[in-house]
């Protein structure tokens, strides 16, 4: 049972960047440990070079009191080490007992894999989450939130002395949430607990320290009681959060209806009616299971619709497939980044240019001067923060990816842009820095639609506010008028 996790001067450098630069600070056993700061600050850096993805070029870390530097993933978790990152590491066609037991699947004296103990471990462990699904059942069947839930599990089983969540409830239910609460605050009496999140609210609940870092260098660390939410960011990116809205540079008119949606029903959709203007910014409130996700890609052709009609620009539309909804000039930025918005695997010029390769060929091939220009032009628009248009997008910060998915939906031009939930596990300064991009697409007159489950954020940037509860609209709120307080209510109304 570890007792004290020490960085000494940790330097970490990556070619032409210093990630993390004279890094010190201690981390307790029976204490939860914030690490904050905006993409790029040295979190998910600093986590690596204790789990051995990454080895450090200065300085040390010692566990209670001697110094560690394991070769690998795999002697760390042996030492009792385990990270539990934001992008989930699960093997999807496997079942969730498998992927719990990953490294220890019970056998027998032949050597054959023993199902009937697998399954009843793994179970053991799921009915202690309190989580309404079966050991084995496949892990790519389950939701988003509860696949996040498997990746925990796994952990959890190897029983670490140290343990570290990045963002782990980016996909998850306010329940859900509140059950992995419970859970880190029995670990925490047995181990260390590193937690890496961008919500304030999640960081003075869960968290007893908070260790903030800025441009990969250590900034302070102070008692969560001890600091204040506009203390936090304040340090993190300089200014707070109520300075980020009012400096905002907002398009002061809307024009004509844009898009029109009567009497629209899908799979928890219900009757759903409401209209959207060029130049206006348009939020999405609700809770988990509202039905905004799925209102949208029901306009999108993502799902099916069963009923309803959808105008753009006066023009009645038959949507079937987003290929229709593409070509009359409504794009959807979805919700899930890594397995719906990104080619984790392709470069940033890829990722820009694969929604406009019908406009760049020339005698049938594509015209790469053409393709490169367009991702020049995405990157340089949305200043997208990458050494060139060639680097994986998976290897860019989660505020990057997303600016380079709004590159993409720009490069075809739309009139709708509808954007499902764009600053998920995003950083205070990545998140102003989209708040502005959204409010400069609406001045050059683009319709937005903003999906958000941060009431700060859609009180702060929309104009104004559709309310949804169980798959229907129960208000509409203009900005001047929204308070945190009426948008809750109607969010719970038909509950």
């Amino acid at each position: 049972m570890s007792e004290l996790l020490e960085f000494r001067n940790i330097v970490k450098t990556f070619p032409g960047v210093r990630a993390l630069d004279d890094v010190s600070f201690i981390a307790k056993r029976g204490q939860v440990t914030a690490l904050v700061g905006e993409n790029g600050a040295g979190k998910s850096t600093l986590l690596k070079i204790l789990n051995g993805d990454y080895h450090h070029d200065g300085g040390e870390y010692l566990v209670d009191g001697q110094e560690k530097n394991f070769r690998d993933p795999l002697e760390a978790i042996r030492y009792g080490i385990s990270i539990i990152y934001q992008e989930r590491q699960i093997i999807p066609y496997l079942s969730v007992a498998e992927n719990i037991f990953m490294e220890e699947i019970p056998v027998n004296k032949a050597g054959i894999v023993n199902f009937n103990t697998l399954y009843k471990e793994a179970q053991k462990i799921i009915d202690e989450f309190k989580l309404p699904f079966k050991a084995n059942t496949r892990v790519r069947d389950l939701s988003v939130a509860f696949q996040q839930m498997v990746e925990i599990m796994k952990a959890y089983r190897r029983h670490p002395s140290i343990i570290a969540f990045d963002e782990p409830t980016a996909s998850l239910s306010d329940a859900e949430i509140d059950r992995l609460f419970e859970i880190i605050n029995q670990l925490k009496k047995d181990m260390i607990v590193l937690y890496v999140s961008h919500r304030m609210k999640e960081i003075f609940r869960i968290t007893d320290q908070v260790v903030i870092l800025k441009d990969g260098k250590f900034v302070k660390q102070v008692p969560t009681a001890d600091t204040t939410e506009d203390d936090i960011i304040r340090s993190m990116v300089g200014r707070n959060l109520g300075d980020i809205f009012n400096s905002l540079s907002r398009n002061s008119n809307s024009g004509d209806v844009v898009l029109r949606v009567q009497g629209i029903a899908a799979d928890n959709v219900k009757n759903v009616s409401f209209e959207v203007r060029s130049g206006e910014i348009v939020g999405f409130a609700g809770l988990v299971g509202a039905g905004r996700t799925e209102t949208m890609r029901a306009i999108f052709g993502a799902d099916k619709k069963t009923a309803g009609q959808i105008w753009l620009s006066g023009e009645e539309l038959a949507v079937k497939y987003p290929e229709d909804a593409i070509a009359k000039g409504i794009m959807l930025c979805p919700e899930d980044r890594k397995d719906q918005g990104i080619f984790g695997i392709r470069s940033v010029k890829d990722n820009i240019s694969v929604i406009a390769l019908k406009e760049i060929l020339k005698n049938f091939l594509i015209d790469n001067k053409a393709e490169r220009e367009l991702a020049r032009n995405g990157v340089k628009r949305l200043n997208i923060r990458t050494p060139n248009i060639d680097k994986h997008i998976g290897e860019l910060s989660g505020g990057n990816q997303q600016k380079t998915i709004f590159a993409r939906a720009l490069a075809t031009q739309p009139k709708l842009l509808i954007l499902d939930e764009p600053t998920k596990g995003i950083d205070v300064g990545s998140k102003s820095e989209i708040y502005q991009i959204v409010c400069d697409l609406a001045k050059q007159g683009i319709a937005v639609i903003f999906i958000s489950s941060e009431l700060p954020e859609i009180m702060g940037l929309c104009d104004r506010i559709i309310v949804m509860c169980q798959g229907s609209i129960t208000g509409m709120l203009n900005r001047d008028e929204a308070e945190e307080h009426k948008i809750l209510k109607l969010a719970m109304q038909n509950m």
